[in-house]
This record gives structure tokens, sequence and C-alpha cells, in this order.
């Protein structure tokens, strides 16, 4: 099995972050996450565990992070009754060839000017860049409600990163992030915690990044900040877990295997 996962995972952590991106756009190999694959089943998801939470998505300051190039989920939040929608992305630019198709269906949101798909100010905002240096700009209005889904496991900075969020979040605002706590060669959910650090970061850490961290981390790092955190499990799985344990560092375990096998987790948060 090693050969199985260290010759992929060795290929994908060298390959050009370029050529990884178009891959993850058109689903060839990669698998691209709910908000790529279909942004309306998103925006429905967040609606709906926003309303579980007690919060609804009418009349608020929507602010989307990490949202990959793509409007279509701005689009479907602010179709749901948002007032306005921030899209916040480090890296990728925003991509025309999928923009494009969204008009005329969402015209009032976007518009075309000079061969581009645009968003239309008064309903969505860009912003690019770190959002920790982001957060310092005070031009930014702060938000009712943050989200994101498969963000936070490929972050280097998941404090400073939320700080910078939480900054950037209304008094008495909700955070809703997914989390997915996997390798994301999906295939064998727990290998990447068989490798030191250094071996890790060396050879087999993909270009995107995963930061290996387990359920008690994130636990402390909504929890430290926020008043009300809920951390709800999603997703587990023991016969994964119980396979590969013995093999499994002694930093990424806790000893109690309900804990230990989570795979992905929904955290719902407010100030």
């Amino acid at each position: 099995m090693k050969a199985a996962y260290i010759i992929p995972r060795v290929i994908r952590h060298f390959l050009p972050e370029k050529i990884t991106r178009a891959l993850l756009l058109r689903g060839l190999i990669i698998r691209p996450g709910l908000e790529t694959r279909s942004p309306e089943e998103a925006a429905a998801r967040y609606e709906r565990d926003l309303a579980s939470a007690g919060v609804s998505l009418k009349g608020k300051q929507v602010f989307v992070f990490g949202y990959g190039g793509r409007f279509a989920l701005a689009c479907n939040l602010l179709k749901l009754g948002a007032d306005h929608v921030t899209l916040c992305e480090y890296a990728h630019r925003p991509d025309e060839s999928a923009n494009a198709l969204l008009l005329p269906e969402f015209e009032k949101y976007l518009t075309h000017s000079f061969g581009k798909t645009l968003p239309r100010d008064e309903w969505i905002t860009l912003l690019q860049g770190d959002i920790r240096e982001l957060a310092n700009d005070l031009t930014i209005h702060k938000s009712d409600i943050v989200l994101s889904t498969s963000v936070f496991e490929h972050l280097t900075d998941p404090a400073g990163i939320l700080d910078a969020l939480v900054r950037l979040t209304s008094p008495g605002g909700t955070h809703l992030h997914y989390i997915d706590l996997r390798d994301h060669f999906f295939k064998y959910p727990f290998e990447m915690l068989t490798y030191t650090e250094k071996t890790w970061s060396a050879w087999l850490n993909p270009t995107s990044h995963l930061n290996r961290w387990r359920l008690p981390a994130y636990r402390g790092l909504f929890e430290e900040r926020f008043s009300q955190t809920n951390v709800h499990i999603l997703e587990r799985n023991p016969d994964a877990w119980a396979s590969i344990e013995s093999r499994v560092l002694p930093e990424f375990k806790t000893g109690d295997p309900q804990v230990d096998s989570v795979t992905q987790v929904r955290v719902t948060a407010r100030l």
C-alpha cells in the first residue's frame, strides 16, 4: 500500500499549482468541492444549517472565505435573500470561463464589460490577498455571517487567519465552517498522520497544503474566540482508523477512537 500512496502523493507534491488548479476546475483526477460542483446545493446547505442555529440569511452581510474564483455561490446566496456577499480569495483569480456561464440568469448581480464577467458592486465585493492584511483595511464593511467549506484544513496559520476573520465580523455575528479532517487522497483518510513533519513537508504535502490538524485543535481554536461554539461531527470512519491506529504518530492521537476517527465536522460559532 505504501507505494500506492507515496507515488501519487510525491507527484502531487511537486506538480505545479497551475496544473493542479486546471485539473481541479475541470474535475479531472482531483475532485472539486461542493461549492464548485453544485453551488446551488452548497448555498442551500448553508441556509439550512444556519437556520438550524437560529440564523437567517435574509438581509445579511455575508462573507465567503475561499470562494475559488467562481461567482455562482454568491449569486445563489443572494437569490436566497442575502443582502450583500463579500468573496475573499488568497491566490485564485476569477474563473472567467465559469463565470460567463452565469449570464443571463444572474444579470441582476453580474455584468459583462471589456470581455470579463464582473460582479455588480451593490451586490458583491471581491477581496484578493492575505486575509490577515486585508482585515486591517478599515474601509471593508464587517459581515454578519462568515462562511467557508473545506478551507481551514488547508491553512498554514489557522489561528492568525481566524483572528482576521473575527475582526471582519460584526458583533454577535455567526461563523459557519465545514472542515474536512481527512487526507485528501480520500482512499487513505488517515495515512498522512503516519509521517513525521519533516517527511510530510519535504515530500508528501500537496501544493494545496494540508495542515493535519485534528478535532481537539479545531475545537480549541474556535472556543477560545467565540462566546458560543458548536462542533458537530458529520462523519467518522472507525474502521479505517482501527486499521491504521498503530501506525499513527502519537501527536495525532487522543486515545479515544470516537474522537480520533472523526473525518468531517461542521463548526457553528457566534461572537
